[in-house]
């Protein structure tokens, strides 16, 4: 009796496992099935808004033919005076991004805002993102445009191509301002980069879906609805676009082929420096110790993120200006 008991247990137990097992297989199945029509979603979705925007972007500026292809450059105001705008890395659209800025500068200067290969309405380029090629092609622009002498005002990452660029043509620089430009002994350069990371988020679709989500990143910021429209749609379509990839991929051998450059001695140098960063440890001391030995160096701190100019564009230029008037 007792064993017949214990074969009825085991039997029962053998049938209730069974069981659990196919509900955790079709559970798994459908858990499967839905990552698949989720990734498959983001992916068709991507594609379909890439081609639907691809139409209602706008025209801004003029194509400059440089190195066989073209070259998107935004001119503004009819100073005497010119200043050359360079973007940080993967702004989207520098030319609509640059706007409170070139605002504020076109009443008493030309502006001339560039956007390099692989930016804006920039094309895109298989040559290799090394320091010489992007300094070359920003000359070549200038040239074409017969722009000879200017200051140099760049953001972020272009304070490593502009020491580079002051250096490689000083005669035709007459000052360099810098928005919380990088500089070539800041940490963290050498780390890798999660480059195959960012390849599969704005592949799969992925990346649009993270800012979508993440809301408008230019709320509150002096742009109006049609210009945000504008730079979303650019920067969707620029996204880690394999001329962008392989700027990334070249950052640490740019950053070390400046390494040992210094701004000429008798250069004007003007760096305004966000005054709170916690990122980088010695941020400002980092643009203090950059300049100490220039002739004509000042470096202003402003109150605001990475992205000074969004914010602080009447200060940047009222201090630029006076700056300006006290080393002629």
């Amino acid at each position: 009796m007792r064993v017949e008991q214990s074969k009825g247990m085991n039997i029962r137990t053998g049938s209730r496992m069974k069981k659990m097992f196919t509900i955790l297989l079709k559970t798994i199945g459908v858990i499967a099935i839905a990552i698949v029509l989720f990734f498959a979603t983001v992916f068709i979705v991507n594609v379909i808004s890439n081609k639907s925007e691809q139409g209602k972007i706008h025209s801004y500026g003029q194509l400059v033919p440089v190195d066989g292809k073209n070259m998107n450059v935004l001119i503004q105001g009819k100073g005497e005076e010119t200043v050359v705008l360079l973007p940080g890395y993967g702004t989207g659209a520098p030319a609509l991004d640059f706007k409170p800025l070139v605002e504020e500068l076109s009443p008493f200067y030309r502006v001339v805002v560039i956007e390099p290969f692989g930016y804006g309405l920039s094309d895109g380029t298989d040559k290799e993102r090394s320091l010489k090629n992007i300094v070359s092609e920003i000359h070549e622009a200038l040239q074409q445009l017969n722009i000879h002498r200017y200051t140099l005002m760049g953001h972020s990452i272009a304070g490593i191509y502009g020491l580079d660029y002051v250096n490689t043509y000083p005669n035709e620089v007459s000052a360099f301002a810098g928005i919380d430009s990088s500089v070539p002994t800041q940490g963290g350069v050498d780390e890798e980069l999660p480059i195959k990371s960012i390849e599969f988020l704005e592949q799969s679709g992925l990346l649009r879906l993270i800012k979508k989500v993440s809301g408008d990143p230019y709320a509150g910021l002096p742009y109006d609805d049609e210009t945000k429209d504008q730079m979303r749609m650019i920067s969707n379509k620029n996204s880690n676009n394999s001329t962008i990839m392989n700027e990334m991929k070249n950052f640490s051998a740019n950053f070390k082929a400046v390494k040992n450059l210094t701004f000429p001695k008798n250069l004007p140098i003007i760096l305004f420096v966000q005054a709170n960063d916690t990122e980088t440890k010695g941020w400002i001391p980092l643009h203090e110790e950059q300049i100490k030995n220039s002739v004509h160096e000042k470096v202003v701190t402003l109150e605001g993120n990475h992205y000074l100019h969004h914010t602080k564009s009447k200060e940047i230029v009222e201090s630029f200006r006076e700056f300006m008037k006290e080393v002629k």
